[in-house]
């Protein structure tokens, strides 16, 4: 069962984040808890952020104007960080969450770490490893949007195309070392880990989400990678599996 976070607050680097994306930012948060605080940085002046208006309104989000005073400095970034570490401090906040694809905001993601509350990650596939790596969890934007800029929803063959194989799974050392420690380390004597264990497991050590390669859940992603063997229990209703390596 996933934990539930009471209050959270959520911080959009708007000149870093597309406008398209906000929807499944706040659909994917609102699986963990209630989203209380939603802030949106930028210069409202600026004609690349006036797709964003229509989504404040939608969203209950509130502006922050932030000016420029800098060619060559980000003044929004240093209000962002400021707000987010005043709120730290402030309120009584469960989770942070914030959307950028920018690595400026490292240290204040370690920062809330630091005072052991989960910080979730969005941010386009460009975004540093550095960044990603800090949250407690990171989704790639890309995945969350089901509308093309026009407003016209994804095809099926569209939403298909964004869902890795099994091969292409399998293909990724660095999943598949996860998942098989993950799995290790919470199996008992028999090799058998129970996937909300492994689940757990992950999540405490890296900011993996099975919505980077294209599934909902990370019980659909272990199916497709087919590298474990998988067995239900009818009564608690629980998945439990084993590397497919494993031998007694």
């Amino acid at each position: 069962m996933t934990k539930k976070e009471d209050h959270i607050a959520l911080f959009i680097d708007c000149d870093n984040i597309s406008h398209r994306s906000i929807e499944g930012i706040i659909n994917e948060l609102s699986k963990y808890g209630v989203v209380n605080i939603r802030q949106a940085y930028g210069n409202w002046t600026k004609e690349n952020l006036k797709n964003w208006e229509d989504k404040l309104l939608e969203f209950a989000i509130k502006p922050i104007q932030q000016f420029d005073y800098s060619k060559n400095k980000n003044a929004t970034d240093i209000l962002m960080t400021i707000d987010a570490i005043d709120l730290l401090h402030t309120k009584d906040i469960d989770a942070f969450a914030f959307a950028t694809s920018d690595s400026d905001f490292t240290p204040v993601v370690m920062r809330v770490q630091a005072e052991g509350i989960k910080v979730f990650g969005f941010g386009e596939k460009k975004t540093p490893k550095p960044f990603m790596a800090a949250c407690s969890q990171f989704i790639f934007t890309e995945n969350l949007m089901e509308n093309h800029e026009d407003g016209t929803a994804e095809t099926p063959v569209e939403k298909e195309k964004k869902r890795k194989t099994g091969r292409e799974l399998r293909q990724d050392s660095w999943l598949v070392n996860l998942l098989r420690t993950a799995v290790e380390q919470t199996a008992d004597d028999y090799g058998w880990a129970n996937l909300s264990e492994v689940g757990q497991y992950i999540n405490n050590k890296s900011s993996f989400s099975p919505l980077n390669y294209g599934y909902k859940k990370l019980s659909s992603l272990i199916k497709e990678i087919d590298l474990f063997d998988i067995a239900y229990d009818e009564v608690s209703k629980q998945m439990s599996i084993r590397d497919k390596r494993w031998k007694s």
